[in-house]
């Protein structure tokens, strides 16, 4: 070989070897910024207030005990706090019904009718039993009104400890057909907090 066919060899290799380290450094650098994507993804927290469960075919949704709404539920020891969530049944054609709600804090009551109809959901919040017990009035000739329609109540009472913001408590639920589900349950948030993980320097960079 030539001297003159040696030196251009010599540069083709440079080059080839150039090009390599270029590319090698771009995957390097999308990968880093990738991987910052990723934590912080890992740190955002959806802005609901509840927890959620699925048993059978009821989607238990938004479960969550209330701030309190009057002095008769304070949340405190010794007291009463409400249990809000929805309940939908999935189910094309059969009726379920929430048999119960158990504790190990407290005493929880069903106010009022705990069935849900097929393709039907059950709201339970703050109402007054009175509204879940008994359908309101209609008029002679219309359908009765959907006593589904108003919120059921679910109190806890006796409360053996505080049913304190930022915690959760274990709640059991029973349904007829759906069967069993526990899950920790919240306090409410409250609209304008809704909660969420501190994202750290790192993640907030993006690297």
């Amino acid at each position: 070989m030539t001297a003159q066919k040696a030196t251009t060899a010599s540069k083709a290799r440079r080059r080839a070897l150039t090009v390599a380290a270029l590319a090698a450094g771009a995957v390097l650098a999308l990968t880093g910024c990738s991987a910052g994507q990723l934590a912080q993804t890992s740190h955002e927290v959806a802005a609901v207030n509840g927890n959620s469960a699925d048993v059978g075919k009821i989607a238990l949704r938004d479960v969550r005990f209330l701030l309190p709404q009057s002095e008769e539920y304070n949340n405190a020891k010794g007291g009463k706090a409400v249990l809000a969530f929805s309940a939908a049944n999935l189910a094309q054609a059969a009726p379920d019904e929430l048999v119960s709600v158990t504790t190990d804090f407290g005493t929880a009551k069903i106010n009022g009718k705990a069935d849900i109809k097929a393709q039907g959901t059950l709201v339970a919040d703050f109402s007054k039993p009175s509204t879940t017990t008994t359908p309101a009035a209609a008029p002679a000739g219309d359908k009765p009104a959907d006593p589904d329609a108003h919120p059921l109540l679910i109190e806890v009472d006796g409360l053996t400890k505080d049913i304190t913001p930022g915690l959760t408590y274990p709640v059991t639920f029973i349904f007829k057909e759906g069967g069993t589900v526990a899950l920790n349950v919240p306090v409410d948030a409250g609209a304008n907090n809704p909660r969420s993980e501190p994202v750290s320097a790192e993640t907030k960079s993006g690297h």
